[in-house]
């Protein structure tokens, strides 16, 4: 199976207008549940808060002093090069020129700062999120594919670290690290987001030709199966962000990754296959991509917002 199985020419990876506004609602819904938490705390804070009758009432309200620190612009992540006495030095400074001027409304004033200051944080977990998407989406067709072809696998969990029997259960997409199974009597494992040695780069999907025994995901770790450019089967790169205004840019990057990983597999002398995946593909890079695939520079390509086209490349993948 290759690519002419599931695209006809370049105009058949190129996003359709309906498939971008559904991804952005997708990514919407993502947003508003993401912020769920969020809110919730903010609703704790004013509930506490409201006990204060003047903003300098808050400096003895401790069990709060966290989200005071929050509410004055300091993220989570920075407050760790604070000290006490300049956190405090930082609420004081809320306080003072925030807090007090907003005279009876000072806690509607906490909480819209509170709520600024995380939006922030939302805003950067947002960015990644898209990828995330789409990844997840990717990796639920893939584990479908695998249970209607009736192959049993295994699923490397991202918090355990441990290789487990996998079942089809909610979400399993979002705890896969790598996935193991047998084709053919052939050993086959993908795994993502991985620093590469050969390429000395994180490369977004790596498959090879290994069992559960031979990888070992530890710093140095020079006989695991990812050290050794015999292994590998197939390299690809998985571009979820939805927004057209991106595309190009993603492309660019991901083709750089991919010919970098030609480049530094073809010094080993191996020439494992090479794939892209993306949620937003234009008319121009369409025409490069399929380009690519004619000239066999690159092997599979699929755009993730076409299941036909994902069943067609995960296919691919588990029979190579």
């Amino acid at each position: 199976m290759n690519y002419k199985n599931h695209l006809e020419s370049f105009e058949s990876l190129i996003t359709p207008y309906e498939e971008t506004r559904a991804g952005f609602i997708a990514l919407a819904l993502e947003k508003n549940k993401q912020a769920t938490p969020l809110i919730e705390e903010a609703k704790v804070l004013k509930s506490i808060a409201q006990q204060a009758k003047t903003p300098q009432d808050l400096l003895n309200f401790t069990q709060i002093y966290n989200s005071l620190i929050t509410a004055s612009g300091i993220s989570e992540k920075a407050s760790k090069y604070f000290s006490d006495e300049d956190k405090k030095e930082a609420i004081k400074s809320l306080i003072n020129n925030f807090l007090e001027p907003a005279g009876l409304s000072f806690i509607d004033e906490l909480i819209y700062r509170f709520l600024l200051s995380k939006g922030d944080s939302l805003g950067g977990i947002m960015r990644n999120l898209g990828g995330k998407i789409g990844e997840w989406k990717f990796t639920r067709i893939l584990l479908s594919t695998l249970f209607i072809l009736g192959i049993d696998f295994q699923y490397l969990d991202a918090n355990t670290k441990t290789w487990l029997v996998a079942s089809n259960e909610l979400d399993l997409e979002k705890k896969v690290k790598g996935l193991y199974w047998n084709s053919n009597n052939n050993h086959r494992i993908l795994l993502y987001n991985l620093n590469i040695p050969i390429v000395n780069k994180n490369v977004d999907l790596s498959l090879l030709n290994a069992s559960p025994d031979e990888i070992f995901l530890t710093k140095n770790q020079t006989q695991s199966a990812h050290y050794k450019a015999e292994k590998f089967i197939a390299l690809g790169e998985l571009k979820g962000g939805i927004d057209p205004a991106g595309a190009d840019e993603h492309w660019k990057t991901a083709n750089s990754a991919l010919n970098r990983i030609r480049n530094s597999f073809d010094q080993c002398h191996y020439n494992p296959n090479t794939f892209f995946i993306g949620a937003a593909i234009e008319s121009a890079m369409a025409k490069e991509i399929y380009q690519q695939l004619e000239a066999k520079t690159l092997n599979n390509c699929a755009n993730l917002t076409n299941e036909n086209h994902v069943v067609s490349l995960c296919n691919w993948l588990i029979n190579l």
